[in-house]
């Protein structure tokens, strides 16, 4: 993986937003200072070929970062990760360091590990405090002698020109101080040290991060990109996001392949993040606006929610009463107030007759006039 093309990047960041890059399309997008903070921090880890170590919690990006920094920087071997949480611990001295063994034909193979692989490039070691004292200490002698010992052989290989990026979800000084995690090692990684805040902690950057990832799933599953409503929004941004980045990539992703509308709105998302409504604001309420403020069709807005369980049948008349209240009973006018083009006038008021939601106007088109009359319109 080469050097990337800076200039989208400087484009970017005059206009005030950030979008770090590799030719993978690993991203970092947004327009809060912290991106800002991590983007310069990328820059000067690239500049250096030392240790680096990632920390922050899981779904920040700790990988993309660590790709960022290689991709920056002037080694032109390859990328090569190891999860070491993800590979049982008998298996994973074999995976790092690779294996020797005899054939059947009495020859004695060696097999390569990651470490070897990575030579001119740059080994990542995620989650690098799931390691076992034991790994920790094979991990320590290469960082200090180039060395490793390859399972099944009785002398040691030395491997050079191999640069480590270290990440982790955990605190490592508790982990020090609990004796899980060797000290020298936690030295001896922590040459530069980036921390990648949680995304609630960068709220900023949760609106450029959704419009990329709509971009880029609405662009993979060949899906037309449907519009993000205000309120939906508003939602994404008041929501903690314990799982971060990833698990805004996830939902992004899941509200783009449902969507069947052209419109994100907030009964469309994930009742996790979207939550209950309060009691203080119907949702009859709720989706008035985001027709008449927001220009939502009602087949949008209101039909689909409807017709999944999400939205009950006092609420429609609820949200119908509403507008016919404003159009002072008016059907056809009640169309237009709900974006929705005259040909659909038979198909909007049979949805309402067959699901009982057709008001009777009498109530709509009496008014009361000074001197308490009422008049019949």
């Amino acid at each position: 993986m080469g050097r990337i093309d800076l200039a989208g990047l400087e484009e970017f960041s005059r206009r005030g937003r950030a979008r770090v890059t590799t030719a993978r399309r690993d991203v970092f997008e947004g327009a809060s200072g912290a991106l800002r903070v991590i983007e310069r921090e990328i820059e000067v880890a690239a500049r250096f070929n030392v240790k680096t170590l990632l920390t922050g919690e899981s779904g920040v990006g700790k990988n993309v970062v660590a790709r960022l920094i290689h991709a920056r920087g002037m080694r032109r071997g390859p990328f090569v990760p190891i999860n070491c949480a993800g590979i049982p611990e008998s298996l994973l001295a074999q995976e790092m360091f690779g294996g020797e063994h005899v054939d059947a034909a009495g020859t004695r193979a060696e097999g390569r590990g990651r470490l070897e692989q990575a030579a001119g490039g740059t080994l990542f070691l995620d989650e690098i405090a799931e390691m076992s004292l034991r790994m920790q200490a094979l991990v320590l002698q290469f960082l200090e002698k180039g060395e490793i010992q390859r399972v099944g052989s009785s002398r040691p290989s030395v491997v050079e020109n191999v640069r480590v990026i270290a990440a982790t979800n955990r605190n490592l000084f508790a982990e020090v101080a609990a004796g899980r995690f060797r000290e020298d090692l936690y030295y001896r990684l922590n040459v530069i040290h980036i921390i990648v805040p949680p995304l609630r902690e960068r709220t900023e950057d949760i609106g450029p991060l959704s419009d990329y990832f709509l971009d880029r799933f609405s662009i993979s599953h060949n899906i037309a990109r449907p519009k993000l409503s205000p309120h939906a929004l508003a939602r994404l941004q008041n929501y903690p996001w314990p799982g971060n980045v990833r698990e805004l990539r996830n939902i992004v992703e899941q509200l783009i392949v449902c969507n069947r509308t052209g419109f994100i709105s907030l009964v469309d998302l994930p009742p996790a993040v979207s939550g209950p409504m309060p009691a203080s604001r119907p949702i009859a309420d709720v989706l008035y606006e985001q027709m008449v403020s927001a220009g939502q069709p009602f087949w949008a807005a209101v039909y689909r929610p409807f017709t999944s369980d999400r939205l009950s049948r006092d609420d429609l008349r609820a949200l119908v009463t509403r507008g016919l209240d404003q159009t002072r009973g008016s059907y056809k006018d009640l169309l237009r107030l709900f974006n929705l083009p005259p040909g659909d006038y038979k198909r909007f008021l049979n949805f309402l007759r067959k699901n009982e939601c057709r008001m009777p106007l009498l109530r709509f088109r009496t008014v009361q006039p000074p001197g308490g009359r009422s008049v019949r319109l």
